[in-house]
């Protein structure tokens, strides 16, 4: 009996080519994983550190080097005149229009905003918010055409 015998072997392979809109997906998701952290790490008193790799380049030798560095995360939520906490979601620097007109969820308090932003994160993962995601995705692209 061969060793591999004991494993289900089948004819599945990794896909080479993801669609653009489950890439796009994604990236909204991985941001909104990070506004999460960000409110539980406030409501705890906390901070909390995405660190990201950044090039640099060395004066002396002339050689690259990568540094890790921490992002800038910046929060999504604000007060308005009522004092409720009200989170926009963005793609980029576009603010997505959640509903026909609406582009904030209001809450009473920081445990709240964070269940809100996990519904959105979910509502994003089920292809919920696919035509609002390429509206901003081709309106941020509009900006770098000359």
């Amino acid at each position: 009996m061969s060793t591999l015998d004991s494993l289900k072997l089948t004819t599945a392979k990794k896909p080479t080519h993801i669609p653009a809109i489950v890439f796009r997906r994604n990236k909204l998701s991985s941001r909104l994983w990070e506004q999460i952290q960000l409110a539980k790490s406030q409501i705890e008193g906390t901070t909390f550190v995405v660190k990201k790799f950044r090039s640099i380049k060395d004066r002396e030798t002339g050689l690259r080097r990568q540094v890790e560095i921490p992002k800038r995360i910046r929060e999504w939520w604000f007060r308005n005149d009522a004092g409720k906490v009200c989170v926009s979601v963005r793609y980029g620097t576009k603010v997505i229009e959640l509903a026909k007109g609406k582009h904030s969820v209001e809450v009473e308090n920081a445990l709240a905003l964070v269940k809100a932003l996990e519904t959105i994160k979910s509502a994003v993962e089920q292809g919920e918010l696919d035509t609002q995601i390429e509206a901003a995705s081709g309106a941020l692209k509009l900006g770098f055409k000359k």
